[in-house]
């Protein structure tokens, strides 16, 4: 998506989605006929000419001024991120984050050592390594023993996105598939802006788009929010219920890998089934029957963490 579309939707998209009275403006009545707020209140919140803002979400003006920026994102609403994404979009640099243009699609992202290494230190928690546009880069045995299997997926389906919506087992696994699907959108949104030249982004939401349409519906949306932390609730089809808490966590020189780990409150009953559940893919002693939560069975784990 180029930049000038992008803004474009987004601009259109967080007016829509704005009452009149949010603003201290008259409340709609029956003669407003757009949702949302009109251009020309967007342009007097924001201090700018109704021509200005109209050039701007026609995609006509290319590097609007910071401030100009900071004052629509005042008068729309936006959140920190959205705000951050709003200056990406609206005055690209020309250059992608490293290691997120085009020439990535014929490197592809090699894991951090050092995140390899934490990796083998949390036996006993699933952990990953997210690299750009939601790939799986790495895990741990606990990771595979509660997702799935991912090496037994080719490389290129390795990705949280393309597994969420393509693999209807996802649905059953996470108990709010909704908001994880939801969650996955905001943060290709994200990456989108960050990325826009980048190819093989292109070609995932395009394949997504194409093979969901929930995909395309939330797509539309516009929706931006960044991977950090929370809890999700799973339903394994070997151990049941699992509550756990997530982390994110990225490196400040590199942050298009991120350290992906879940942990279960200490001495609760998902504690239990976490535990029980690293025992049965233990390499010792497991029951090999039962299907994976991405539709592949789990083999036994091998000695060490399976790491790619």
């Amino acid at each position: 998506m180029s930049s000038p579309t992008a803004l474009s939707e987004f601009l259109r998209s967080r007016r829509a989605r704005l009452l009149p009275q949010e603003v201290g403006l008259p409340g709609a009545g029956s003669r407003r006929r757009v949702a949302g707020l009109r251009r020309e209140e967007i342009a007097e919140l924001a201090g700018v000419s109704v021509d200005y803002y109209t050039r701007m979400e026609q995609g006509r003006v290319r590097n609007a001024s910071p401030a100009v920026l900071d004052a629509l994102a005042r008068a729309l609403r936006l959140e920190e991120q959205e705000t951050r994404h709003l200056h990406r979009i609206a005055r690209p640099s020309g250059t992608t984050r490293r290691g997120g243009g085009s020439g990535a699609a014929a490197h592809p992202q090699r894991v951090r050592p050092m995140l390899q290494t934490l990796l083998r230190s949390l036996p006993e928690l699933p952990a990953l390594v997210m690299g750009q546009r939601m790939d799986v880069l790495a895990w741990n045995r606990a990771a595979s023993a509660l997702l799935g299997d991912f090496d037994a997926l080719e490389p290129a389906a390795r990705n949280i996105a393309r597994i969420t919506f393509l693999h209807p087992e996802s649905r059953s696994l996470y108990a709010d598939w909704e908001a994880c699907a939801r969650g996955n959108v905001a943060y290709l949104s994200l990456e989108a802006g960050r990325r826009p030249d980048d190819p093989r982004l292109r070609a995932l939401i395009g394949e997504l788009a194409v093979k969901s349409q929930e995909f395309r519906s939330w797509w539309a949306e516009h929706p931006v929010r960044d991977k950090t932390s929370g809890v999700k609730r799973f339903h394994h089809p070997v151990v049941g219920t699992l509550e756990l808490s997530y982390e994110t966590l990225r490196a400040a020189d590199d942050p298009t890998q991120a350290l992906i780990t879940y942990a279960p409150e200490p001495g609760s009953p998902s504690e239990d089934a976490l535990r029980l559940l690293l025992a049965w893919t233990a390499p010792e002693g497991r029951d090999a029957t039962g299907a994976s939560p991405i539709g592949t069975t789990p083999t036994a784990a091998r000695p060490e963490d399976r790491l790619r």
